[in-house]
């Protein structure tokens, strides 16, 4: 349990992996902005809270979310006592906001997004979830139709705001950079692709794509990084009875000689990505919904996904408006594609140029977020 603290606590709940990296340079600009506040961070997972000790050192707290019981909640607001609470993205956990409004202890929902599948459920009981909606102080929705689809079940007009997403103000560490480039000089001048937050029913897809892209450039190397700890060691196995040699990252594997990289450690995948010629997005060649694509995006490097993203259906759609990424339905058009960009650098580095650009150029969301919280605090 959180023992108490001094300053103003502002309680930032990111409930995995995705929103707690989201959440890092919001955290950073608050703790610049105002360095007598206590952040107290929160998360639902072993690896969310892992990334956010990984982010932040000793710079902020940290503790597991409580259970959405009552109970559970009422013992955590009287340990924590917040002064606000900042729920990345769509976690709209009932007795929490319920229980902060009876505390008057303001709710922000930041970073916001609401697919249309998501908006038709809580129609569907908006006799239950209006009250909740209404107690919700702010939402910096990341676009318009998020917006609006926050405005249809429940939550008052006047407190939607659409801010942009603050993913767009991706940050890459000086740090990360050079980790990029040490692993770089190591693969010795190989041709390099990434899959990034691979899920199950995917590994399969991309080690046959691989294959294809083997039998024209036999000197590739695949990177893969499952999303999930727990998918390490499977998709080690997937990669042996595949007949493909692998290096594990874990284990310190050299990987300048193997045809499959293995990604199993936690926090890395930036880097990862800045060490590969283009990327692919996972959990979108399952319905999954995808996710981020603009951490590789921000390494001005070619980025696929699979058809579903809607979980970032404006921020793929801002993408695609502008050439920056290529949605791909199956396995063989991906080996197609990562063959061919293998083959053309100028190619390659005309796609990177614009999917980079699309980053810088709706950069702004975070200056936006972080002043709406202040004004309200």
């Amino acid at each position: 349990m959180v023992s108490p603290a001094e300053g103003a606590v502002v309680w930032v709940h990111a409930v995995s992996v995705g929103e707690t990296i989201a959440a890092g340079p919001m955290v950073r600009r608050l703790l610049a902005r105002n360095p007598g506040i206590t952040i107290l961070m929160t998360a639902m997972t072993d690896t969310g809270l892992a990334q956010a000790q990984k982010m932040f050192g000793n710079q902020v707290r940290y503790a597991y979310a409580p259970y959405d019981t009552p109970g559970a909640i009422r013992r955590f607001l009287n340990r924590a006592q917040p002064k606000i609470l900042v729920i990345m993205e769509t976690e709209i956990w009932p007795n929490m906001i319920r229980q902060c409004r009876n505390l008057r202890v303001p709710v922000f929902l930041i970073n916001a997004r609401l697919s249309e599948r998501s908006a038709r459920g809580y129609e569907r009981v908006k006799g239950l979830a209006a009250p909740i909606m209404k107690s919700i102080s702010w939402v910096a929705a990341q676009a318009e139709k998020d917006a609006e689809r926050f405005r249809r079940i429940g939550v008052a007009p006047g407190k939607v705001d659409v801010t942009g997403s603050v993913k767009f103000d991706v940050d890459i560490p000086e740090s990360v950079r050079q980790a990029s480039i040490d692993l770089r000089e190591r693969l010795k001048g190989r041709p390099v692709w990434v899959a990034g937050s691979t899920h199950g029913g995917e590994d399969a897809q991309l080690l046959a794509a691989h294959k294809k892209v083997l039998k024209v450039h036999p000197q590739a190397l695949l990177i893969i990084v499952p999303r999930h700890p727990e998918r390490f060691e499977p998709v080690a196995e997937k990669i042996v009875k595949a007949g493909l040699s692998l290096a594990r990252r874990s284990r310190g594997d050299d990987p300048s000689e193997a045809a499959v990289y293995l990604g199993d450690t936690m926090g890395e995948l930036m880097m990862l990505y800045g060490a590969s010629d283009m990327a692919f997005v996972g959990g979108s060649l399952i319905e999954r919904g995808g996710h981020n694509p603009l951490e590789p995006a921000a390494w001005g490097i070619p980025v696929f996904s699979g058809p579903h993203v809607f979980n970032f259906e404006t921020i793929y759609q801002r993408l695609l408006n502008d050439s920056g990424v290529k949605l791909v339905a199956d396995s063989d058009e991906l080996s197609n594609h990562v063959t061919q960009l293998f083959e053309n650098e100028a190619e390659r580095q005309a796609i990177g140029s614009r999917a980079l650009s699309v980053v810088e150029k709706n950069r702004g969301a975070l200056d936006r977020v972080v002043d709406g919280i202040i004004e309200r605090v």
